[in-house]
């Protein structure tokens, strides 16, 4: 699979100027996989800040790991938990901002409405 390229975008909702944080995604591309996973690849616009609160994420359920080990106090541990959950929460709904300004927008421009909606409602059930 090749890596598309940020200035051969289709899908970036602004120019070139604004490079630095783009608004939405800016690729869609298709091509085969070998893993199941959905064909299409993005260029995550908000790459930088959603690998770092997966860090901090990943740093929590250390955390609660470390708790668990050392016997403490259940609803300590449920609280952390419940951290971890909105911290996630917080990244799937930036993912699905940057998916509906970037990818679901280019389909309904170029009246490709059907099949982009049907996966956006699934998926927005599938966050419920």
């Amino acid at each position: 699979m090749s890596k598309p390229q940020s200035g051969t975008s289709k899908h970036n909702t602004s120019e070139a100027d604004s490079s630095t944080q783009p608004s939405a995604c800016m690729q869609c591309e298709t091509s085969e996989t070998q893993t199941g996973q959905s064909p299409k690849q993005v260029i995550q616009p908000h790459k930088k800040a959603l690998l770092n609160r997966l860090s901090r994420v990943q740093g929590q359920v250390n955390g609660v790991s470390q708790m668990i080990e050392n016997d403490r106090y259940c609803v300590d541990i449920i609280t952390q938990i419940s951290a971890i959950r909105s911290a996630l929460d917080a990244v799937s709904r930036q993912l699905l901002d940057d998916h509906v300004k970037g990818c679901v927008r280019r389909a309904v421009l170029d009246d490709n409405t059907d099949e982009v909606m049907d996966e956006l409602l699934t998926l927005i059930k599938k966050m419920r």
